[in-house]
């Protein structure tokens, strides 16, 4: 079953943030993810608040997903690029229907 890889970020260093989000893109396409669905784009607050910058990634399944998650060695070692001060937010993984 499909599954979906959310994260909604608030960036409040952008230099600090751009090799960490290169580098993020280019792991998820070597792990059997779709090309980003959304990626930062314009978007309208419906309801609630949030940050202002969202991903949406699809891969093949929740495997996938989780494979590309914090869990992974390789994702590991894209942490320190992004020094804890860059963003604020949070990531899921959702199944899709």
């Amino acid at each position: 079953m499909t599954a979906y890889i959310i994260a909604r970020i608030e960036v409040t260093d952008p230099e600090d943030y751009k090799l960490y989000a290169a580098q993020t893109v280019a792991m998820a396409g070597k792990r059997r993810a779709a090309p980003c669905m959304a990626k930062g784009g314009a978007m309208t607050q419906v309801e609630g608040s949030g940050p202002d910058r969202h991903v949406l990634i699809r891969l093949s399944d929740a495997a996938a997903a989780l494979g590309t998650g914090t869990n992974r060695t390789e994702y590991q070692g894209v942490l320190p690029n992004c020094p804890c001060g860059a963003v604020r937010g949070d990531l899921v993984i959702v199944d899709g229907v």
